[in-house]
């Protein structure tokens, strides 16, 4: 049974604003069993002003980075608006927030969450199997229903990364000048480097998508 790791992008929320919050962890918001499994991002509560001013109207995806000890720490959830939750708050699950940064509440910086990462099983899983980078695939089977998602790329179980010009799933070792598979320290070298095709396979664990904007 196929199983991907598939990382999704989202190319508006480069330009998102950043807002600073108090995180609070939520005893009563339990992790499910999906969402400890990573097969669902977990649930943050916030105020429908909040996210309205962190753009999330739009794809419901936060990203919350916490700075401890000269370290970033991200974490990112799937949204949902609660009036209760003051504007200035962001409501989560007390088990990542204790894990992550061993604190039950603490100060955030809260945007618009650039890209994560889902598992995907079957049935969902199998729905990739023969497409192509390039393929656009129904967002449902991340938890995105309503958008589309392009695949860009991917890698595969030995750390080789699929090539859009190489048709077919197979590995090859093909001479490189570029990315992905090969970057070049010098103007003009090439080098020969193993990497697979542009098929999605068994074979491949991550697999790469972009959300497509009308």
């Amino acid at each position: 049974m196929p199983e991907f790791r598939v990382v999704v992008s989202d190319p508006r929320a480069g330009n998102a604003p950043v807002v600073k919050v108090k995180v609070v962890g939520k005893e009563d918001m339990e992790l499910s069993k999906e969402e400890k499994e990573r097969k669902k991002l977990p649930i943050a509560k916030v105020n429908p002003a909040l996210a309205e001013k962190l753009g999330l109207k739009e794809v419901k995806t936060l990203t919350l980075r916490f700075r401890k000890e000269d370290k970033k720490i991200n974490m990112t959830f799937r949204v949902v608006e609660d009036a209760n939750v003051p504007e200035g708050e962001v409501w989560v699950p007390m088990e990542p927030l204790l894990e992550k940064v061993e604190e039950e509440e603490a100060e955030a910086e809260a945007f618009r969450a650039k890209a994560w990462t889902v598992v995907v099983t079957d049935p969902e899983a199998s729905r990739f199997i023969g497409l192509k980078i390039g393929d656009v695939i129904d967002g449902g089977v991340v938890g995105l229903p309503g958008f589309k998602l392009k695949i860009r790329g991917g890698t595969d179980n030995s750390g080789f990364p699929m090539r859009p010009d190489v048709m077919g799933g197979a590995k090859k070792r093909i001479l490189l000048s570029g990315p992905p598979g090969f970057h070049p320290r010098e103007k003009g070298e090439r080098r020969r480097k193993m990497v697979r095709g542009n098929t999605i396979t068994m074979d491949i664990v991550q697999i790469n998508t972009m959300i497509v904007y009308e």
